[in-house]
């Protein structure tokens, strides 16, 4: 999620503690700042390795087995510039960011971007598929029920800001299972042999998802408005990538075969290869309008330089005149 939800689910966390008193807005900002923490994993980039922060971005920092340690260096960290003088203990300064760091990773992964939960014995990419990584419905309650619970009045706000904590996931996961199952009826319909399916929301909201099936010979990829009454809004399909026959000249060994492999990895095998660029692999997971493949990264492959690295590519199409599109497929 972006940092400012991280952030402010960190702060739920030491607010709904029984130490959370006063001041109890330094324990508010320890535990919004643990919240927070883990994303500076995004500092760890290489100016040779372009694929270097896919690997590294929510992976360690983000793992179960850190969560300790991380809410510990933060602690030690914060306790030294501000909270000591606060009239905060070293423990309780560990604490509070402990609570913030620890709802950090289970928050990622509500999202489809994936997450190493289980660094270092798996690297599996956990993505519960639940919630955009952006979502002002999520963010802005949380934020007005934590503001208004630091009022000595109104501390039992930050318990229902809890309960929205919780509650917006779960309608995520009732919404998710119900897109999948209008995308099998779909599949069914005509008349496909399902390998694997998932269902993701779209930007910022929880009614319009974007499905993607695949068969033997295609991913399919359409959106459904999950309504009261589901609507199917019709996409379009894309021959998943096959190495030999989409890059004959790729040199298994080399480097760009193994920037390749990566890549794959990162985007949990949705991958093919660009319509309009034949060195161009994307990643299917991820559009502005859920019913396209017009993917928002990639990567591009050079035959003639097999040692190099591959260029990792973000597009940004008209955003303007997608998201007009996009509002009238979510209320039309």
């Amino acid at each position: 999620m972006d940092p400012l939800t991280q952030g402010l689910l960190g702060a739920t966390a030491a607010a709904n503690s029984r130490l959370a008193k006063a001041p109890r807005a330094v324990a508010l900002g320890l535990g919004f700042l643990g919240g927070m923490a883990a994303d500076l994993d995004v500092l760890i980039r290489s100016t040779s390795d372009p694929l270097l922060f896919l690997e590294f971005h929510r992976q360690f920092t983000h793992s179960l087995v850190f969560i300790p340690f991380g809410g510990l260096l933060c602690g030690l960290v914060l306790h030294a510039l501000f909270a000591k003088r606060k009239g905060f203990s070293r423990w309780q300064s560990i604490l509070f960011c402990t609570l913030g760091y620890a709802t950090h990773a289970l928050l990622d992964a509500c999202t489809t971007y994936g997450t190493q939960l289980y660094w270092p014995f798996s690297n599996e990419r956990v993505a519960w598929n639940i919630m955009s990584i952006i979502d002002p419905l999520y963010t802005v309650p949380i934020a007005a029920l934590l503001a208004l619970s630091l009022s000595p009045q109104r501390h039992w706000l930050a318990r229902i800001a809890l309960f929205w904590v919780f509650a917006y996931p779960a309608v995520g996961w009732w919404q998710r299972e119900r897109a999948e199952s209008v995308a099998y009826q779909l599949a069914a319909s005509r008349q496909h042999q399902v390998l694997s399916l998932s269902a993701k929301p779209s930007f910022a909201n929880l009614l319009l998802w974007k499905v993607i099936y695949r068969t033997p010979d295609y991913f399919y990829v359409d959106a459904v408005r999950m309504g009261i009454k589901p609507k199917v809004i019709e996409g379009t399909a894309i021959a998943p990538l096959d190495i030999q026959r989409d890059l004959p000249w790729l040199q298994a060994g080399s480097q760009q075969a193994e920037d390749l492999e990566r890549f794959r990895w990162f985007s949990q095998d949705y991958i093919a290869l660009a319509a309009n660029n034949p060195k161009r692999v994307i990643d299917l997971r991820y559009s502005l309008l859920p019913n396209e493949i017009d993917a928002l990264w990639s990567i591009e492959l050079s035959p003639n330089n097999s040692e190099q690295h591959v260029r990792y590519i973000t597009q940004r199409s008209d955003s303007r005149a997608k998201s007009v599109e996009l509002w009238n497929m979510l209320f039309h």
